[in-house]
Parts: structure tokens; C-alpha cells; sequence
């Protein structure tokens, strides 16, 4: 059983919107850091947002003022609300959580569990 499935990605024309979603289930994330990142073609994957457990985020500085992360406790979902998209956020988006309720970090290899991915294609 997959612990995290993503949705909301699709196509979008450069300067559009996309929210993204990661539903997590079997178990309660609302202890843990929570993250999305993307891996675009011929790149190696990156982090774009995180999230503890209070809420405090950190961002990827491409994104910064573009991107909301945001997460309901409540619904075990994560969010992340894409604005002002460009090309350059072609990528597969993924989320992953790990087991630390603080000082998320924003490299990949800091977190356990991983969804699927979905694809966002942002076209000029």
C-alpha cells in the first residue's frame, strides 16, 4: 500500500495555476515534516516546499512568492498551490513526509516515506 498518492497535475500555460494534493493514508502525518519535490527530465530531484508540524515552511528560492505548501491535520492531506507557473516547473511533483516534527529539511534524502508523483507540464 502506497502511504502518500498525489493528484491534481496536469497541462497549463505558462503564468497559470495548478493546487496539488497528497493524501496520506494508514497512518497519521500530522507529526511529521511533509515535502513536495519535482524531477524534471535529465535533472536530479529537488526540493521545492516543506512543512512541520506547526506549519512553519520553507521554499526553494524558484519558487519563493509563487508557491504555497500548506497541510490539514486534520484530512492527513499536504497541498501545495502552484501560481505564476513557467515552463521551468515542468516536472513530475512528489510528496514524501519523515518521521521529525521540526526543521524540515529540503534535501530528498531526509525523508521516508514517498508518493508516486504527478506530472505538471507548463507550456510557453
Amino acid at each position: 500500500q502506497v502511504p502518500l498518492v498525489e493528484s491534481g497535475g496536469g497541462s497549463v500555460q505558462s503564468g497559470g495555476s495548478l493546487r496539488l494534493s497528497c493524501a496520506a493514508s494508514g497512518y497519521s502525518y500530522s507529526g511529521y515534516c511533509m515535502g513536495w519535490f519535482r524531477q524534471a527530465p535529465g535533472k536530479e530531484r529537488e526540493g521545492v516546499a516543506v512543512i512541520d508540524r506547526y506549519g512553519s515552511t520553507t521554499y526553494t528560492d524558484s519558487v519563493k512568492g509563487r508557491f504555497i505548501i500548506s497541510r490539514d491535520n486534520g484530512k492527513n492531506t499536504l497541498y501545495l498551490q502552484m501560481n505564476s507557473l513557467k515552463p521551468d516547473d515542468t516536472a513530475i511533483y512528489y510528496c514524501a513526509a519523515t518521521p521529525r516534527p521540526v526543521s524540515c529539511p529540503i534535501m530528498d534524502t531526509g525523508y521516508n516515506y514517498w508518493g508516486r508523483g504527478t506530472q505538471v507540464t507548463v507550456s510557453s
